[in-house]
C-alpha cells in the first residue's frame, strides 16, 4: 500500500531543519559531481602514471556500478528508510575513493571506481527521493535548479582542481579530498535528516521487493555495458564477445518489461510508468539527455587537451562556458514551470538549443578560434540546463503521488544508464576512428593496443611539427564524429516531446515520509502577525542566513 498524501498543499514556510536537510543533500550531490568532473580532466595523466591501457574502463566501471545499483534504491529506502541507506551509500563512496587514491595499478583503480559508482549512484537516487518527499512538484524546479548549481559549481571547480593536481603529480588527492567531504555529509545526514519511516514488518517489506525484475534489469544493464565497452577495442563489434552480452542484455530488458507489466505483484517499475504517454516521454527525454550531456562533459576536455594542446588545468578553465551556463538556465527553467504551470515548451526549447549547439561543435577543427568553441559550448550548456530540469516534470505530474520512490529511482537509473552510454559510445567512436587514422610513425608511443592511443594526449606536445598537426587534426575529426552522432540523439530527444501532454501538477505531499514532528517545530507564523513572535532557537539562527540567500535566489 502506498502512503496517502496530505489533503492540503504544502505552502507553509519551511523550517530550519528543512534547509539543513537540503544542505546535507547538496553536499552529497557535490561528492559525485566533483569527483566526476575532476577525474575526467585528469584521466589521461592518471593512465600515464599508472602505465595502464584501460582508459575507458576507468569511466565505465563507475558508470556500470552506479547504474546497476539504482533499480534497488526504491525498495531499499522504502524498507529501511532514507537515512540509513543514504549513509551506507556515502560510506561506499568514501571506501571507493580511498582505494582509488591508494591505487598502484589500473586494476586497483578500476575496482575503486566501481565501488565509488555504487556509492555515488545510490547517493544521487536517494537525494532525488528526499527532495520529492519534502518539496511539492510545482516548486521542485527551483530546488532542482539549485542542485544544478551545485553540479555547475563542480563542473567549474572539478576540471581546474583535477588539472592542477594532475600537473603537480598529486592526482591521488582528487580521490583523497572526497574523504573529508564524505565525513561532513555523513555528519549532516545523521544529525538533521530525521524523516518519518512508515512502520511495517521487515519480513513483509522483503516480500514486496520485485526480486525477479531487479535481477533482470541489473544483469541486463551490466551485460550491455560490458559489450559496449569491449566493442571495437578489445574485440571486433561482430565478435561473440561483444554480440553475446549485448544481445543477452537486450533480451533481458525485454523480459524485465514483460515481468513488470504482467507478473510482478509489487513492480519495480509499475505498469502505468511505461504505458502513460506523458510519463514515457519524460523517461525517454531523460535517457537521451543523459547520453548527450555525458558525451560533451567527458569528451570536450579531450578536444582542449589533444587539439588545442591545453594543459589539464587549462582545459578545465576552457570548460567554464559549459559549466557556468547549465545551472542558471536550470534555475530559470524551474522558476518558469512554477510561474506558468507548464513544462512542455521548456522541453521543446531545450532540445532545439542542444541540437544547434552540437551542430556548431561538429564544425570545430584543430585550429578553431577560442571564441568559437567557447561560444558553441555556451549554447550547448543552455540547452542542457533547460532540458536537465524539464524532463522530470512530465514523469512526476501524472503520478498518484509526487514522491513515488520507485518512479524516481527508475528516473535516476535511466539518467545514469544513459550517461554510461554517452561515455562508452563516445569512447568507442573516438578509439576506433583514431586507430584507423593515426599515422604509422606513432607505434613507439601507442603500441599495438588501441587503448594506448589515449597515452598520446600528454605526448602530443613533444611530437614533431607535421606529425603533431596530423594527430591534432585526426583527434578533431574523431570528436566531430561524436558530436554529429549526438545530434541524432538530440533529434530523437526532441521527438519525444510529441508524446508529452500538460498535466496539472499536484501540490500535496505524502506526510508519511516528511520530517518528524514537522508541525511542532515550525515557527508559528500567526503569532508573528500578532506581535508575539517566538524567539528563534539556535538552530534557526544558524540557518537563517542561508534561508535568506536561497529565497533571494528563487523568489
Amino acid at each position: 500500500m502506498q502512503p496517502s498524501p496530505s489533503n492540503h498543499p504544502s505552502t507553509t514556510p519551511r523550517d530550519s531543519r528543512f534547509w539543513l536537510v537540503f544542505v546535507a543533500n547538496l553536499v552529497v550531490d557535490l561528492l559525485s559531481a566533483l569527483d566526476l568532473t575532476a577525474v575526467s580532466t585528469a584521466l589521461p595523466t592518471i593512465v600515464q602514471h599508472l602505465h595502464g591501457s584501460e582508459f575507458i574502463w576507468v569511466g565505465s566501471a563507475y558508470a556500470i556500478a552506479s547504474t546497476a545499483i539504482l533499480p534497488t534504491v526504491g525498495g531499499l529506502v522504502t524498507i529501511f528508510g532514507r537515512k540509513p541507506i543514504l549513509i551506507c551509500f556515502i560510506t561506499a563512496f568514501a571506501v571507493g575513493s580511498a582505494i582509488c587514491g591508494a591505487a598502484h595499478n589500473m586494476d586497483m583503480l578500476i575496482v575503486g571506481r566501481a565501488i565509488q559508482g555504487l556509492g555515488g549512484g545510490g547517493c544521487i537516487a536517494v537525494t532525488e527521493i528526499i527532495y520529492a518527499d519534502l518539496v511539492p512538484l510545482p516548486e521542485r524546479g527551483k530546488f532542482q535548479g539549485i542542485t544544478a548549481l551545485v553540479w555547475a559549481l563542480a563542473c567549474g571547480m572539478g576540471p581546474p582542481v583535477g588539472g592542477a593536481l594532475a600537473n603537480s603529480d598529486a592526482w591521488r588527492w582528487i580521490f583523497y579530498l572526497n574523504l573529508p567531504l564524505c565525513g561532513i555529509a555523513i555528519l549532516l545526514v545523521t544529525v538533521f535528516l530525521t524523516v518519518n519511516t512508515p512502520r511495517q514488518g521487515f519480513k513483509e517489506k522483503i516480500t514486496q521487493i520485485d526480486w525477479l525484475g531487479l535481477f533482470l534489469i541489473i544483469a541486463s544493464t551490466v551485460a550491455i555495458m560490458i559489450g559496449l565497452t569491449w566493442g571495437g577495442i578489445k574485440f571486433p563489434w561482430i565478435s561473440p564477445q561483444v554480440l553475446v552480452p549485448v544481445c543477452l542484455g537486450a533480451a533481458g530488458l525485454v523480459g524485465f518489461i514483460f515481468v513488470e507489466m504482467f507478473l510482478a505483484k509489487e513492480a519495480t517499475v509499475p505498469a502505468f510508468l511505461l504505458t502513460n504517454r506523458t510519463i514515457l516521454s519524460g523517461y525517454l527525454g531523460t535517457f537521451f539527455h543523459g547520453v548527450v550531456s555525458m558525451a560533451v562533459i567527458f569528451y570536450l576536455p579531450i578536444y582542449f587537451q589533444a587539439c588545442k594542446l591545453a594543459s589539464p588545468i587549462r582545459s578545465g578553465v576552457d570548460l567554464f562556458g559549459l559549466a557556468l551556463t547549465i545551472a542558471p538556465f536550470a534555475i530559470f527553467t524551474g522558476l518558469s514551470v512554477e510561474i506558468f504551470k507548464r513544462y512542455r515548451p521548456q522541453n521543446y526549447v531545450g532540445w532545439m538549443l542542444t541540437i544547434v549547439g552540437f551542430s556548431l561543435l561538429s564544425t570545430l577543427s584543430a585550429d578553431s578560434a577560442q571564441g568559437k568553441y567557447i561560444g558553441y559550448e555556451v549554447i550547448v550548456g543552455i540547452g542542457l540546463g533547460i532540458t536537465w530540469i524539464s524532463t522530470q516534470f512530465p514523469i512526476l505530474a501524472p503520478l498518484p503521488y509526487s514522491n513515488n520512490a520507485h518512479a524516481l529511482a527508475f528516473f535516476t537509473f535511466l539518467r545514469c544508464f544513459a550517461q554510461s552510454w554517452g561515455t562508452v559510445i563516445g569512447g568507442a567512436i573516438l578509439q576506433n576512428y583514431l586507430s584507423s587514422r593515426l599515422p604509422d610513425g606513432l607505434e613507439n608511443v601507442a603500441g599495438t593496443n588501441p587503448e594506448l592511443i589515449y597515452a598520446l594526449i600528454p605526448a602530443i606536445r613533444g611530437l614533431s611539427g607535421p606529425l603533431q598537426s596530423d594527430v591534432r587534426r585526426i583527434f578533431a575529426e574523431g570528436l566531430a564524429l561524436i558530436w554529429r552522432i549526438m545530434i541524432a540523439f538530440c533529434a530523437v530527444g526532441f521527438l519525444t516531446c510529441l508524446l508529452m501532454r500538460e498535466v496539472p501538477m499536484r501540490t500535496a505531499l505524502d506526510e508519511a515520509w516528511g520530517l518528524k514532528d514537522q508541525k511542532e517545530d515550525t515557527i508559528d507564523m500567526s503569532n508573528e502577525e500578532n506581535g508575539t513572535t517566538k524567539e528563534l532557537s539556535w538552530l534557526h539562527e544558524c540557518t537563517s542566513l542561508f534561508h535568506q540567500l536561497v529565497n533571494m535566489m528563487i523568489m
